[in-house]
């Protein structure tokens, strides 16, 4: 549900769908930093969490914009998260560093194509416990 909320704000801001950006019915031009960047990333790192490809490390990349997006615009306004409207920014950001800690489900692309979400290798933990041979 996060990667899927993320993907939507991603294209609101990209195509002006769903209310556009920041409800305006509009779209962010392209190029423009960071808004143009944030949309792509919220964008794709979103669709990739959803479909859990490359889970760890898109929500990597998500979590770090959106720890960017609430220093940089919300907490120059005001410390606290429900007095600068950075809820959503602080929220996403832990839900992802959550998510890249945890890695992907077991109904994940990764995990059905045989990979934990690392670089591509099996996640030590999912083999068998039993690997010992009788002598």
């Amino acid at each position: 549900m996060t990667g899927l909320l993320f993907a939507c704000h991603g294209a609101a801001s990209l195509f002006g769908v769903l209310g556009g950006a920041h409800g305006t019915g509009g779209t962010v031009p392209a190029g423009a930093w960071p808004g143009w960047y944030a949309a792509v990333i919220q964008l794709a790192g979103g669709t990739l969490v959803l479909l859990g490809l490359g889970t760890r490390a898109a929500a990597l990349v998500c979590s770090g914009s959106m720890a960017y997006a609430y220093f940089t615009v919300h907490q120059a306004r005001d410390l606290w998260p429900m007095r600068n409207g950075g809820e959503p920014a602080a929220l996403f950001c832990w839900s992802f560093l959550l998510l890249t800690v945890t890695g992907p489900g077991a109904l994940s692309l990764d995990a059905l194509l045989g990979r934990s979400g690392r670089l591509g290798r099996q996640d030590p933990l999912s083999r068998p416990s039993s690997t010992r041979t009788e002598p």
